[in-house]
């Protein structure tokens, strides 16, 4: 069986971001298949005008030494929008949030959640995934996954129908994540468990290109691209 067409789908996120992992640059994009992610795409939010990737207001030395509260990282609690019209087939919420974060700590967690991961126990799929939704695609054998969303903010109820572009969740730093992003992916089924990656690209979005935003359409973002919703 040959791979699945790349579907198109609406760029989830307003503002500004930044394609952090990318089916641009590596398939499976995340080092592996598990989890339905073989083309999935992390959007982190940073400060374009200051030197180097900073995730938060403040010292990056005081980052990397002490850490950072939440709240002051830009991603923190931006709205995430429904890429396309469907159903809400999964809608986990409740995961809490490290309140305090520090880079060396958190990529610790990820990696003790990455390595321990078992199918079969309790809240399995939170731990890794944190507050997340499945939505299914109107129409067509194509889900997405929306993961790591900000504790309570997930707006919508499993069988609720949504339009593309309802807002939906809040990013956040739930699950199995170094700092507040977006986990963003699709699937040929609903169980994450047991589906497949399905190739991505984005209707519309604008790319910061030799210092002017250019519009892309049914595109792939670029690794470390600045890219924003186009309306």
């Amino acid at each position: 069986m040959g791979e699945r067409a790349t579907v198109i789908v609406d760029f989830p996120l307003r503002g500004e971001w930044v394609a952090y992992h990318t089916p641009a640059e590596r398939v499976p994009s995340h080092g592996t298949d598990q989890l339905g992610q073989r083309y999935a795409y992390d959007f982190v939010r940073i400060d374009g005008d200051r030197p180097g990737w900073m995730l938060c207001r403040g010292s990056i030395w005081r980052y990397v030494i002490l850490g950072a509260p939440l709240e002051t990282f830009y991603a923190w609690g931006a709205p995430i929008h429904a890429p396309f019209s469907g159903t809400v087939v999964v809608a986990r919420d409740g995961w809490p949030e490290r309140e305090y974060l520090h880079p060396v700590r958190d990529l610790g967690v990820v990696l003790k959640n990455a390595l321990t991961f078992r199918e079969d126990r309790p809240n399995a799929l939170q731990t890794v995934l944190g507050n997340h939704l499945v939505l299914a695609m109107q129409g067509a054998d194509v889900y997405a996954l929306v993961a790591h969303a900000r504790t309570g903010s997930i707006r919508v109820e499993e069988g609720e129908q949504v339009t593309g572009g309802d807002h939906i969740a809040d990013v956040g730093h739930s699950g199995n994540s170094t700092a507040p992003h977006l986990h963003f992916h699709l699937m040929d089924g609903p169980s994450v468990l047991k589906a497949s990656g399905v190739p991505c690209a984005f209707r519309s979005y604008e790319a910061l290109r030799d210092g002017g935003w250019a519009l892309v359409v049914n595109g792939i973002p670029a690794k470390r691209e600045f890219i924003r919703h186009a309306a």
